[in-house]
């Protein structure tokens, strides 16, 4: 199989169960946004697997299940509203259990490590620079993402809330990562 297939070549790109729209529609930037997110996790991921800490290794955990939502939440952008009765949860349909699942996370890393009373200025490690630059393209998705909503190009509000509540979450984590000294456990 080739990689290539030359059918981009005119500025379309395929959508997930069929349909093409341009590679600078509103729905492909949305979803573009969310796989340049994964990508900037990888590398946090990649930083903390270095790390001697057990709370690395959690955290890298963390981090990894965000990314494989995020494929989900990629998948459910990149499919046509007409085709969303076909998506599957855990596969390409952004749930209400995924979003109480970040409040959970939320709470307990702020339960465990308190957010700093002052403005933070990333770079404290790697790794927390690394989440919060991925938080900052979650906050480009979701403001991508209203945009859709407003114009009638998302059916339901999930995504968007799932979107709201990353970034909590990866602001949350970040600063666990750079000032945090206690192990997380997952919720």
């Amino acid at each position: 199989m080739k990689l290539y297939t030359r059918r981009g070549d005119d500025g379309t790109t395929g959508l997930l169960y069929g349909g093409r729209v341009d590679k600078d529609d509103a729905r492909t930037e949305a979803y573009g946004t969310t796989d340049e997110a994964v990508s900037a996790l990888g590398l946090a991921r990649a930083e903390l697997a270095e790390g001697p800490g057990e709370a690395d290794a959690e955290w890298a955990a963390w981090i990894l299940t965000i990314q494989r939502e995020l494929f989900i939440v990629g998948a459910q952008l990149a499919t046509d509203p007409e085709h969303w009765p076909r998506l599957e949860e855990g596969l390409s349909l952004t749930t209400e259990s995924m979003v109480e699942a970040l409040e959970r996370g939320i709470d307990e890393l702020l339960e465990r490590y308190p957010l700093p009373r002052e403005f933070t200025v990333p770079g404290g490690r790697r790794a927390g620079a690394a989440v919060d630059l991925a938080r900052t393209m979650v906050r480009r998705a979701e403001r991508q993402v209203v945009h859709l909503h407003r114009e009638g190009a998302i059916p339901d509000d999930v995504v968007l809330r799932y979107l709201n509540r990353l970034s909590d979450f990866l602001f949350a984590l970040a600063r666990a990562i750079e000032g945090g000294a206690h192990t997380p456990t997952r919720a």
